[in-house]
Parts: structure tokens; C-alpha cells; sequence
């Protein structure tokens, strides 16, 4: 029987918490190799269909196979194939960093020599070695997460899931977090990446599943959802905030789109459709007159792709944002 060219094939996938219906019909087909986002607010259904395709919630209705094998009558197939890193670090903090390492490692059989052996090489590879006999709870969130992945890998999976890896963390932890996950899509790993950051999906993924109320409303590469908001987007500063409103104006007439007043008082923004250059416009402004301090005109953002899709901004990045506020159990 011929291998599946797809890590995950998933059709219709229901759950319901109560009278909360957290995934509402999801539909995904991932290919082996790279990395696969799913971006979405809190709340949206991110980790329910996580949990689901890594068989820890049985779906209530849908089907789905992991790495060819069936999620209901094969789960520990699946479950031999798979690691999953969750949002919050599974690790004892009493312990070091190569304690946790080694308790892993012998609980998935390793000799206490070979479960040593395995933890010394992560701890390098992940930057950790000086912190080895370290108490985890002395441990930074990024160095946790580092360490919560390290454990995820004592056996290397074929696919991992990473829902949320960087929630919480610094910027210069989430990069390194970056770098770890290419390096394991380098080596052969499929990556399955949960997110609210945009960036990080913008960053990462090679595809990209847009869920909002338990469902997915655009699925796609990064250019080809970009491309559905549009050409682009021209950006405007005057030079005199007290001409803000007559410029709002004209740019609507020029280019029949809703201009945005940014939080700048002198600033604004208006999405260019396919056929609308931003030439006409900036003539237009200065035919009336109208000074312009600085204009730019640039390619849309994946978080202008989410407002265009649900009418509402995701999750701004930063390192409060709380966990999916879906209740699982």
C-alpha cells in the first residue's frame, strides 16, 4: 500500500463542549514536510482541533487520519508517530533541566545511560547545557519552552504539533523558538504551528488555515491570502493634521475604498483594489493642494487579510496574550 503523500487529512471535524461549539466542520489537508499554520484569535478553535487530530478528544463527528493512520480504530499508531508541545510547559519544575530530560527518555525506554546521553544532546542543541543542573522554576519562560520541546523530541517524531510555542515569551526567546522549528522541518519533521501572531505565521508557515468560530474561512499560502485583500495598501502622513479629513476624502473619491484614520493624527491608510494604482490618488491630493509629509505603499499585511476575512483585528502580538479560551478538558 502506497504511503500517504499528506500528514494530516481531516474532513468535517465537530466538538461541542456544552452548549459551546468549539469546531464547527473543520476541513484540512497537510502535506508531509513543512510547516502547516493555523492562525486564529483565542477562543477560535485552534487547540480543540489539535487535540483532536493528536487523539486526545474524540471528535464528535468527522473523520481524519494522521500520517495514514485512522485517529479512531489506529490511535496508537498515531500516537507513536506524533509529539505535541501545548501552550504551557509540561515540565516538573522541581527538577533540572536534565532530570526532566532523562525522566522522559526512560519512561519512553531508554536505558538511564542512553536517556543521559539523549538529554546531554538536547540541552546543546537547544542552548541549554550551562543550565543542565539548573531547577527548571530558575528557568526564563523562553529557556521553559526551549526545554518543553527538547522533551517533546527523546524520540524524533514525524510530525509535531506546537500549539502556540511562543505565547509569553520575549522576543529574542520566540526567535530562537523560530530557529528550532526550521530546524526540524530541515530534518524531516512535519510541523503543525497553532498561532495568534501574525507575524509568526507570516514567518513560518508555508501554508496557512484561517479558523475564526470553530471553522476555517480561507486556507492558502501567505501570498495567496494576501493577494484576496487586495493590490495593496497606500499610507499617507501630512503635513498638517488639520488636513486630515479633507485627504480622507479625496482618497475615498480616487480610490472608492474606506480609508482608515490611523491613531496618528495626520496619518491614514486606504486598501488599493486590482486596477487602482496609488498615482492617481497622490496627484489627486496634490492638486487640492494638500501637503504630504511622507506616503508609502506596500504589500498587505497578513493582519489586514485577517480584518478584510472576519471584520475584526486577531491578537496583536504581545507577551500577555492569554491561551485559546476554549474549554478543554
Amino acid at each position: 500500500m502506497a504511503e500517504s503523500p499528506y500528514a494530516v487529512e481531516a474532513h468535517g471535524l465537530v466538538k461541542s463542549f456544552g452548549n459551546n461549539l468549539a469546531v464547527d466542520g473543520v476541513d484540512l489537508t497537510i502535506p508531509r514536510g513543512g510547516i502547516y499554520g493555523v492562525l486564529g484569535p483565542n477562543g477560535a478553535g485552534k487547540t480543540t482541533v489539535i487535540r483532536m487530530l493528536a487523539t486526545l478528544l474524540r471528535p464528535d463527528a468527522g473523520q481524519a487520519q494522521v500520517l495514514g493512520h485512522d485517529i479512531y480504530t489506529a490511535p496508537k499508531a498515531v500516537r507513536e508517530r506524533i509529539a505535541l508541545t501545548g501552550q504551557f510547559a509540561s515540565l516538573d519544575e522541581d527538577l533540572t533541566g536534565m532530570e526532566n530530560l532523562i525522566l522522559l527518555g526512560r519512561l519512553l525506554g531508554f536505558s538511564k545511560q542512553g536517556a543521559r546521553r539523549r538529554g546531554t544532546d538536547l540541552l546543546s542543541a537547544f542552548g541549554l547545557a550551562e543550565a543542565a543542573d539548573r531547577q527548571v522554576k530558575k528557568y526564563s519562560g523562553g529557556m521553559r519552552r526551549r526545554l518543553d520541546i527538547a522533551g517533546s523530541l527523546i524520540i524524533t517524531p514525524e510530525m509535531m504539533f506546537l500549539d502556540e510555542p511562543t505565547t509569553g515569551i520575549d522576543p529574542r526567546s520566540r526567535n530562537q523558538v523560530w530557529d528550532i522549528i526550521r530546524t526540524l522541518v530541515a530534518g524531516g519533521t512535519t510541523i503543525l504551528l497553532t498561532t495568534q501572531y501574525l507575524e509568526e505565521a507570516d514567518q513560518l508557515a508555508d501554508r496557512i488555515a484561517v479558523i475564526d468560530h470553530g471553522r476555517v474561512i480561507a486556507e492558502g499560502t501567505p501570498g495567496q491570502l494576501k493577494a484576496q485583500v487586495g493590490a495593496g495598501a497606500l499610507k499617507v502622513r501630512l503635513a498638517d493634521p488639520a488636513q486630515r479629513e479633507d485627504a480622507a476624502e479625496i482618497l475615498e473619491r480616487s480610490l472608492g475604498n474606506q480609508v482608515v484614520r490611523e491613531k496618528d493624527s495626520a496619518a491614514l491608510t486606504v486598501r488599493l483594489g486590482e486596477g487602482n494604482g496609488a498615482t492617481p490618488a497622490m496627484s489627486a491630493l496634490e492638486d487640492s493642494g494638500l501637503e504630504v509629509e511622507t506616503f508609502s505603499y506596500g504589500q498587505p499585511s497578513l493582519d489586514e487579510v485577517f480584518l478584510a476575512l472576519t471584520g475584526k483585528p486577531a491578537q496583536t502580538q504581545n507577551d500577555d496574550a492569554g491561551a485559546d479560551s476554549e474549554k478543554v478538558p
